[in-house]
């Protein structure tokens, strides 16, 4: 005999049917950015009506402007060249222009964002991204690259201190690789030019910096390298080759050349003594001469 007291499997307490929820998977569900395993600091979250927007490529928008990242893109582009720029310049503040510009464009730059945007799972959500993932592997980096400017926006737009929040994210995002960076950065005194200057200039002696040969300018990286050479000029030596700097800027690679001058030797040392002879010359030739009061006048006075 079957016994009716024996509750049914899926039924409720005290016997009575358990409850199904109707789910309405007519819309599909928003997905969160995954938050990484990788060290980097928690991505912020956005306002739900940027998400879409987002994720979505100007070509699957419908010919809609406003449903794609083009604009959000846009202006995220714009907040992260300022928040590197104060990165930089509150950490680097000693280093010229041409090193700092070198540094934010390592942080900038497709190859660093869009990373980013693989390592948070940005280029998972973005609408069809199989699409482009299987196309050209520039065109793929380029689209996270947006992908990330774009969400960068929607923090900076999500709450009233959404500027805030999206630049001590990536600050905190950005630090190692600003380390990493400067530490690859060669390094020389601001002073090398006034250095050499003392070692072998005086009056009847000229020090010239030339452009060796045109800059270099390196697409995609946002920088020029220059090519500055130091040549010297007197007692015998005539436009002599003393050394030769490159650097990101004119004033580093002249800064980088006088360095190298600096340790020329023996020929650095050459100069330096031949200059020592002329003043000592010089001023023996003074000495006899006496003090310039007590010299006889070049003209005997009238009267």
């Amino acid at each position: 005999m079957a016994d009716y007291n024996r509750k049914r499997k899926f039924d409720g307490p005290e016997g009575r049917p358990a409850k199904h929820v109707h789910r309405d998977n007519s819309y599909p569900r928003t997905q969160k950015p995954s938050q990484p395993g990788h060290g980097l600091p928690p991505v912020p979250d956005i306002n739900e009506k940027y998400r879409s927007v987002v994720f979505t490529h100007p070509t699957q928008s419908n010919s809609d402007h406003l449903a794609s990242y083009d604009r959000l893109e846009f202006l995220g582009d714009a907040y992260l060249e300022l928040y590197a720029t104060q990165l930089i310049f509150d950490k680097f503040s000693e280093h010229e222009v041409g090193k700092m510009s070198q540094i934010r464009e390592t942080l900038v730059r497709n190859e660093t964002i869009g990373q980013y945007a693989s390592l948070y799972g940005f280029d998972k959500q973005l609408k069809n991204y199989k699409q482009f993932q299987n196309g050209s592997a520039q065109v793929w980096l380029k689209i996270k690259g947006d992908i990330f400017e774009a969400y960068v926006a929607a923090v900076v737009l999500s709450s009233p201190d959404g500027s805030e929040v999206a630049r001590r994210w990536l600050h905190q995002l950005w630090d190692p690789k600003v380390h990493a960076a400067a530490a690859t950065v060669p390094q020389h005194s601001k002073k090398s030019k006034e250095v050499l200057a003392k070692r072998i200039l005086m009056k009847g002696s000229k020090i010239n910096y030339v452009d060796e040969k045109a800059p270099i300018v390196h697409y995609g990286q946002g920088k020029e390298e220059y090519f500055i050479g130091v040549y010297f000029n007197g007692w015998g030596w005539e436009n002599q080759f003393l050394g030769s700097g490159r650097g990101y800027s004119r004033v580093e690679a002249g800064q980088f050349a006088a360095e190298n001058a600096l340790q020329n030797h023996p020929l650095i040392d050459q100069i330096a003594a031949k200059k020592n002879e002329v003043l000592a010359l010089r001023e023996m030739e003074a000495a006899k001469e006496g003090p310039k009061d007590d010299r006889e006048p070049d003209f005997i006075p009238l009267g």
